[in-house]
């Protein structure tokens, strides 16, 4: 048994199709302590996403869970029946998900929805999650929240809906939350709100975040420890500091260099943002060896053969031959 809030061992997620298998999570370990926020980046279609949406058992068909353990408190979410594991939703875990329109009813309002949490887990009247709705959709910066609480999806902003959206994953105080790229379509003082919101419900509740988005700025500010993946597998894992001072592998190099900089303004100075070339590959057809070997400049015939994630100084991982 796990001493963790979340220990995931060795999880497999794949998608099966006519034109093979796609292994969009692979061999991945990760654990996360009450009170702590890790970070998760990484390009669209490196397995982000799909590692939230396994750690809540939503993965349909063609998709699978194949093999792994996801501990939660001590108990393997994986091993749990549909009941039980619908009572660990949007009560003991919830989730901040990436497309708020797709998310949320178009047919109900948006009080109705956020309402549902507090009757399912909570057994409050229709009255009382009413009024619970509406203190939760001021807490995330909703305005006027006793006339919008009668909105249905599509008379919102998309970050309107999005901040809807975290009402949801914040009603009942979970113990993990699971953000999914939570700010994208928020503007910078409503992000910085939210943020600071989550910030709260984790030092008030000992609410483990696991914090999974493109801007890494936001990691740096949010989390204690950052995971970076690509084509389904860690490449990178250590502290916030240890990854931004002191980047080992190659893709998280690439990343880091890519962030934009204010820089002073020097005459002509035309100087370009750095790129990392090429696109992640095809989990059909990934390269024998090293998956980023297409697209990394200190590629040897070493890299033909599968690095290992490996231990190179206290707490920090990294799976690369070179480093």
């Amino acid at each position: 048994m796990s001493d963790h809030l979340l220990d995931i061992v060795g999880l497999w997620t794949v998608f099966v199709s006519d034109e093979g298998t796609a292994a969009a999570v692979s061999e991945l370990n990760l654990h996360l302590d009450q009170g702590e926020t890790i970070g998760i980046v990484g390009e669209s279609g490196c397995g982000k996403s799909v590692t939230a949406l396994s750690i809540m058992r939503l993965i349909s068909s063609p998709g699978r869970i194949e093999k792994g353990r996801i501990e939660f408190l001590g108990t393997d979410l994986l091993k749990l029946s549909e009941p039980d594991m619908r009572a660990v939703r949007g009560n003991d875990i919830s989730m901040i998900f990436q497309e708020p329109m797709t998310s949320l009813n178009p047919v109900l309002k948006v009080g109705d929805q956020i309402g549902e949490v507090y009757r399912l887990h909570r057994g409050l009247t229709k009255r009382d999650s009413w009024n619970a709705s509406i203190e939760m959709m001021q807490k995330v910066g909703i305005p006027s929240p006793e006339q919008r609480v009668r909105d249905y999806p599509h008379q919102m902003s998309g970050g309107m809906r999005q901040r809807v959206m975290i009402a949801m994953a914040l009603a009942c105080d979970p113990s993990l939350m699971l953000a999914d790229e939570p700010t994208t379509a928020l503007d910078v003082t409503i992000q910085a709100q939210i943020l600071e919101l989550m910030n709260e419900i984790k030092k008030q509740k000992g609410t483990g975040i696991v914090l999974i988005t493109h801007d890494l700025g936001i990691v740096a500010e949010m989390a204690a420890r950052v995971a970076v993946m690509y084509a389904g597998r860690i490449v990178e894992h250590a502290s916030v500091s240890d990854l931004f001072f002191s980047a080992q592998h190659p893709y998280t190099v690439g990343l880091l260099k890519s962030i934009p900089r204010i820089r002073r303004a020097r005459g002509k100075d035309t100087q370009k943002l750095p790129v990392i070339p090429g696109m992640v590959p095809d989990l059909r057809r990934l390269p024998r060896g090293c998956a980023f070997q297409d697209r990394c400049g200190e590629v040897a015939s070493i890299c033909n053969e599968p690095p290992e994630l490996e231990l190179k100084r206290s707490g920090h991982l990294v799976r690369c031959w070179k480093r």
